[in-house]
């Protein structure tokens, strides 16, 4: 396959997944046929993907297939290819990548395994348990637009063998056996990362409307969710908690529910002082990460010194939601779950790694 082969292919799966939700199509045909062929197996997927994990509802993954359509137009694709344009070289022979996929959200591991193919390179995959009926569901579908990626993705639960490079997944404690495991291979390891959000007093209700999406996609398990808020000393949440009352619905999950009641009770058992709207309780706290159904927040004085803090905590943040911020992975409210093609995990360049094998 020569780049445009498997650009095309990426195109029209995107355009696949946007039918199936219901949107509109982009430039090129759909393949009513393959669809029609597919939309049944879609919709038993999802149902079983929420069977074997109570986290992945159907709102999710759909939510999840969405983002992934919304990145797989020819317009983006050909603007995030555009920067390798002396690399992307049709005529190099496909090195073997292997991809430990995490599970925390659905179809999370899609970008790796997008990078890995698009730049002419196999795919061996070893899925989460978590989620292990998803990205197979996407693949078999690329495979039907283009039959030669069969020969170019492969899924393995044993040791990864052959293997010219590894892309895991994972948390603080498995990235350190990862390090150790594949310290012979050129790899990126990803460890736990959260997103903060820094509120000044200024925002309107829309602003925290949005912040709400950013906390609760996804039931708060990525990386991109925010978990800790930062706010001016003697900040009052009232305004917040009005605006993200539609998100209410997140405690009707058994996971959410059982999580959230359990770590009110562990609060309440140690005296802490809570704020609490029935469905996220708000804790002052200066950890990053919270529990679910929990928001950490803490007190700043100086915009200046918490941007500096913020500086030094680069490698535990993925995502710095915020009015104004010179923080590199600032975004805006409501953004966090829209990544683009070149917005990498951790800011790690996947597509400059791997064309740059040797």
């Amino acid at each position: 396959m020569n780049l445009q082969q498997r650009t095309e292919a990426f195109v029209q799966l995107g355009e696949i997944i946007n039918a199936f939700l219901g949107n509109i199509a982009y430039e090129n045909d759909i393949n009513e046929e393959l669809l029609s062929t597919y939309y049944e197996k879609i919709n038993q997927t999802i149902e079983q993907a929420f069977y074997q994990n109570g986290w992945f509802t159907k709102e999710n993954v759909l939510k999840s297939l969405s983002e992934i359509a919304a990145m797989l137009n020819k317009q983006d694709i050909e603007k995030w290819l555009e920067k390798y344009n002396s690399l992307l070289n049709d005529n190099h022979s496909p090195k073997n990548i292997g991809i430990i996929m995490a599970g925390n959200i659905p179809m999370v591991g899609f970008h790796d395994l997008l990078c890995a193919l698009i730049s002419g390179n196999k795919a061996i995959v070893r899925l989460s348990s978590q989620d292990k009926l998803l990205i197979p569901l996407l693949t078999d579908i690329l495979c039907s637009i283009e039959p030669q990626f069969q020969n170019y993705i492969f899924y393995t639960n044993a040791p990864f063998k052959a293997i010219d490079a590894i892309i895991a997944t994972g948390s603080n404690n498995s990235a350190r056996y990862f390090e150790h495991y594949f310290s012979k291979h050129p790899h990126i390891i990803r460890k736990n990362r959260n997103s903060v959000a820094v509120l000044d007093g200024t925002e309107s209700e829309n602003d925290f409307y949005n912040l709400g999406s950013d906390i609760f996609t996804y039931f708060g398990l990525g990386c991109r969710n925010v978990s800790k808020l930062f706010v001016p000393q003697n900040y009052q949440f009232d305004e917040f908690f009005r605006a993200i009352l539609d998100y209410n619905s997140v405690v009707n999950n058994k996971k959410y529910g059982n999580n959230y009641d359990y770590n009110k009770t562990i609060y309440l058992l140690n005296n802490e002082q809570l704020l609490d709207n029935g469905f996220v309780i708000l804790k002052n706290d200066t950890s990053l990460k919270s529990p679910v159904g929990v928001l950490f927040y803490e007190y700043y004085s100086d915009k200046s010194l918490l941007e500096n803090q913020l500086a030094e905590q680069k490698e535990q943040l993925q995502c710095v939601v915020a009015k104004e911020s010179n923080h590199p992975a600032k975004v805006n409210f409501g953004e966090t779950q829209m990544p683009k093609l070149w917005d990498y995990a951790d800011g790690i360049d996947t597509m400059n790694f791997l064309l740059n094998l040797q």
